[in-house]
């Protein structure tokens, strides 16, 4: 009877190994990379100038924030028909997040979930769309958020700049219509499929509501976190300032929408540093 011979032999569970090892490694080499551009001594003295009653609750509202999150995922796929399970839907979500937070573009964890859960489900096209519509009734929720909590509490000056902007919205509207009309006939096609998968998912009933619910409960777990930072620090003194927080940070999270953030410095950091000191609080 013939043996059958494999050169070279590898058992299945050698391989799994390799795997999880290759993955450490990619993550260690991640946060090392991360670290070296940031400046530890100043988020060390940041950090040190916090006490720990204050970090638990952020903590806390940062685990609400994935767990709401992931389940507006969850809930978005199952309406474009793709089943999700919840633990599921949480560890992608808590990995995308932080690969978002320490990868260049600050949205390569989004394409890595939309990615796996394509192949995952064998439906790509509506993995890609759940986690596109999942994103965009956030974003809905936070620009309706800026703009009012904006006009009510931000200062003439700020508001004067903002229309720059406006402008850069108006110019990037000019070439979405330009690309448009080069390729009218795919883009086309395309736009009906993604059109009809926002009607299932985010514009249909009762799905806008639950969307816009799910995503006012995500941005007022950020605020939360902003809010008691900003205590931490001594910036909070009355209605007035908590108020001020409340339209910096919204606008602050809108700029994120803006995907260049490179080596820690981008769109995020950039406006931070603008609107802060002027509204008269500390860069």
């Amino acid at each position: 009877m013939a043996i059958p011979i494999c050169w070279p032999c590898r058992s299945p569970g050698l391989a799994n190994r390799r795997r999880l090892i290759a993955r450490w490694a990619l993550t260690v080499a991640v946060l090392a990379i991360l670290f070296w551009q940031l400046d530890t001594g100043a988020v060390s003295a940041t950090l040190s100038a916090l006490s720990l009653w204050l970090l638990l609750p952020i903590g806390v509202l940062v685990l609400l924030q994935v767990t709401l999150s992931a389940w507006r995922w969850r809930y978005t796929s199952g309406a474009l028909g793709v089943t999700v399970p919840p633990g599921l839907a949480f560890r992608e979500y808590y990995l995308a997040t932080f690969l978002n937070q320490v990868l260049p573009g600050g949205v390569a964890g989004d394409f890595n979930r939309a990615w796996r859960q394509g192949l995952r489900s064998g439906e790509k096209l509506a993995a890609l769309h759940s986690v596109m519509i999942e994103r965009l009734s956030g974003q809905l929720l936070l620009g309706l958020a800026a703009i009012i909590s904006g006009a009510l509490y931000l200062p003439q000056a700020l508001r004067v700049n903002g229309s720059g902007y406006i402008a850069w919205l108006i110019a990037v509207g000019m070439l979405v219509l330009v690309v448009f009309g080069l390729f009218r006939n795919r883009v086309r096609h395309y736009l009906d499929l993604l059109r009809k998968d926002l009607r299932r998912a985010l514009l249909g009933w009762p799905q806008l509501p639950v969307q816009l619910t799910g995503s006012a409960l995500v941005l007022a777990g950020y605020l939360g976190v902003l809010l008691i930072l900003a205590a931490g620090q001594g910036n909070w003194a009355g209605t007035g300032s908590v108020g001020l927080l409340l339209a910096l940070g919204t606008i602050l999270l809108l700029s994120m929408v803006v995907p260049v953030t490179v080596a820690g410095w981008g769109v995020r950091e950039s406006a931070a540093a603008v609107l802060w000191p002027g509204a008269g609080l500390p860069a």
